[in-house]
């Protein structure tokens, strides 16, 4: 049973909220589901162009040293400094009816933000830490104020590059040390199917769409729940891209706003990358205030997955079980 969920209104101002690049909070829609206290569901609350930003961002911006993508596992340092600039023009080009080569950005599988995420202890440690960009913190910051959780602070991303062949295997979110503070999800491109599970592997999901836009909230007794993301699927509009892709950005931006306008050559290469693919934004406070990580020996915090597709599953290669994260 889906319901209508109460949002903090007064947490976040207008001007706040448009410096992020969404509506005004008394105008968003938020639901919950029965039997998952703490999941809140938003479907796109953003404003018109200001998707674009986020999108840019996970292509040209995010992926930059000194933050850490699975291309580091077995490619020099070099070779993966810039991906954007390897990519374009290939991306450009290429055409959806004939057979071509990835670019480096179509191999892009996940990048880790802020506090970096390690595949091999699946914990966070102190020492492998970079800057977590502002824009992205102050976005996470409105909504998790909105959806009443005021003081969050975004320390730790992991962004998934999806395409129509990938899934993402049932895992719970567990590694951050604070679970009193949400998870945050929020969803570019094409369509998805998302399972919500329970506390235990087994338990039946609940199955539900995640469309361009949307941002989900896993919070309380939902933020440890098992999850999947076992399908993407293309735009149910029937269009290349969902509509509200095409919406330009307002050319008065507000003072203070961390929404960049983005040049139409740089649009058309994320444009062109999103018509097989979807991108996915994972953000969460790893330490409640004034909490520090235990002190870990043997261990310099650096271990990075064992292969590329360790949080991925690519359904045209791999046909066990899925790994979980």
């Amino acid at each position: 049973q889906v319901f209508r969920s109460q949002l903090s209104v007064s947490s976040v101002s207008d001007q706040d909220a448009y410096r992020a690049g969404l509506q005004p909070v008394s105008q968003w829609k938020a639901y919950g589901l029965s039997g998952y206290p703490g999941f809140i569901f938003i479907p796109n609350p953003f404003l018109p162009g200001c998707q674009r930003h986020w999108v840019k961002q996970c292509l040209k911006l995010y992926p930059e040293k000194p933050n850490v993508c699975n291309l580091d596992l077995h490619m020099a340092p070099e070779k993966t400094t810039d991906l954007w600039g390897q990519s374009k023009e290939q991306l450009r080009r290429k055409d959806s009816s004939k057979r071509e080569p990835r670019s480096l950005l179509e191999k892009l599988r996940w990048v880790t933000l802020g506090y970096h995420y390690n595949w091999d202890t699946k914990k966070y440690s102190a020492n492998h830490h970079t800057p977590f960009p502002s824009d992205l913190a102050f976005l996470s910051e409105q909504v998790a104020a909105a959806c009443g959780f005021r003081g969050f602070q975004a320390q730790a991303g992991i962004l998934n590059y999806y395409h129509f062949d990938s899934s993402l295997g049932i895992h719970v979110d567990e590694s951050e040390l604070d679970h009193s503070r949400p998870l945050l999800s929020f969803s570019f491109g094409q369509s998805s199917i998302f399972l919500l599970g329970g506390l235990k592997r087994e338990e039946a999901p609940t199955a539900m769409f995640m469309h361009s836009g949307d941002i989900m909230v896993m919070s309380g007794f939902s933020r440890l729940l098992y999850h999947a993301v076992p399908r993407v699927l293309p735009n149910p509009e029937g269009t290349a891209l969902p509509s509200c892709l095409d919406q330009p950005l307002a050319s008065d931006l507000p003072l203070g706003s961390v929404i960049e306008h983005s040049s139409e050559e740089d649009w058309q290469v994320c444009a062109k990358y999103l018509q097989s693919s979807r991108i996915n934004m994972t953000i969460r406070q790893v330490l409640a205030e004034g909490q520090k990580f235990p002190e870990e020996s043997g261990t310099n915090g650096k271990g990075q997955a064992p292969s590329e597709d360790s949080y991925h599953e690519n359904s045209k290669v791999k046909r066990h079980k899925p790994n979980t994260v």
